[in-house]
């Protein structure tokens, strides 16, 4: 039986459609930046493809080609802003936090990754050499098993090479977890320095990077969380925050051609964009978005079988990836994506779920009658 919320920890608002809707637009922006993974001929590594000659409505879309990655950074804080609002108020948050963590993410990380084994294996016999990620040896599936192959000793990037940013999230679940007594006592006095020291160290040049950043951006949304916990996010503030945050990230273009410090100031604007149109919402015009952002796992998991699957069909049939340059290719492979993420949390992310609850319910039930035997 569920404890009632702890007092003062959760925000009135239950449900963040638009953040939810953000996600899958997030999803979606990765799919673009990935895009020119189609370009990669069977080479080793340092292929670079020249986007702009190659990629179909390049002109109309080169943001989402050249920085569709950012999204990644967007993810991390939206998590640390969401996980907030999940746990902080919930007294039994610490003893089911993990269990939850590994029944959303694990079961279609492990699918992913295992398709993705076989069909590098299939690439590999027929070129030589892996597809975009090289990186297809045991040590690293062993780390990508357990979802640890980002935490400072891969090589680089290997098998399903996006679950990268899941390897350094677990670090940011565990930094959460540990912390979480803390947090609800001063969850801004917390999560502020905690953002600012790993923010601070990778712009520094410290070791990780990717860890670091991760978990610098997850408690920059828990800090933004806190703060409003206070009262202090009312919409014209969170508006007001978004364009201070919007004016940073093109003063950090323009005078320091830092991509860096763009994404920080960037992802913060959207991140307080969103939110505003989510306090304005009180009626729930948006509740699609809660549907709609379900899928944003699964696009982001699936996308790179999909392409990996849709290159060995093209070699094959065609042996040119020109049909990769018509903006109908483009279309097809962002809507294949996005209904394979619908799908897939429908049939595969929320039975696995389910059987994973089980599954410990089952277990727990077991060690009484053990104990009595």
């Amino acid at each position: 039986m569920s404890a009632a919320p702890l007092d003062g920890l959760r925000l009135e608002k239950r449900h963040f459609n638009a953040l939810d809707l953000s996600r899958l637009l997030a999803a979606c922006a990765v799919l673009f930046w990935h895009y020119q993974h189609f370009f990669v001929p069977p080479v080793d590594y340092g292929f670079h493809v020249r986007r702009e000659a190659v990629t179909p409505l390049y002109a109309e879309l080169r943001w989402l080609f050249d920085y569709g990655h950012a999204a990644v950074q967007y993810f991390w804080a939206v998590s640390g802003f969401v996980f907030a609002h999940v746990y902080l108020a919930d007294a039994n948050a610490r003893g089911r936090f993990w269990l939850a963590r590994i029944a959303r993410l694990w079961p279609l990380h492990l699918l992913t990754l295992v398709l993705v084994a076989v069909l590098q294996a299939a690439y590999s016999g027929i070129n030589g050499t892996a597809f975009v990620y090289h990186q297809q040896d045991v040590k690293h599936f062993l780390m990508s098993l357990v979802l640890a192959h980002y935490w400072g000793w891969q090589t680089n990037q290997s098998f399903n090479g996006p679950s990268w940013s899941l390897s350094t999230e677990i670090l940011a679940y565990a930094a959460f977890w540990l912390l979480l007594p803390g947090l609800r006592r001063a969850p801004l006095l917390l999560a502020v320095p905690v953002a600012a020291l790993m923010l601070g160290a990778f712009f520094m040049g410290a070791p990780n990077e990717p860890a670091l950043t991760c978990v610098g951006y997850f408690f920059g949304g828990a800090a933004v969380y806190g703060a409003a916990l206070k009262g202090w996010l009312r919409v014209p503030v969170l508006v007001a925050l978004g364009l201070g945050c919007l004016g940073l990230a093109f003063h950090a273009h323009m005078a320091f051609h830092s991509l860096d410090a763009t994404t920080l100031a960037g992802t913060f604007a959207a991140l307080f964009f969103t939110l505003a149109i989510d306090m304005a919402d009180r009626n729930d015009v948006l509740k699609i978005g809660r549907k709609l952002g379900d899928a944003s796992y699964g696009i982001y998991l699936w996308h790179f079988p999909l392409q990996l699957m849709l290159v060995l069909l093209i070699d094959a049939a065609l042996g040119s990836r020109g049909i990769a340059r018509q903006p109908a290719f483009l279309a097809f492979f962002v809507g294949l994506s996005i209904l394979v993420g619908f799908a897939s949390h429908r049939w595969i992310e929320r039975p696995a779920q389910r059987g994973i609850y089980r599954l410990s319910q089952r277990l727990r039930e077991l060690r009484p009658a053990a104990a009595q035997a």
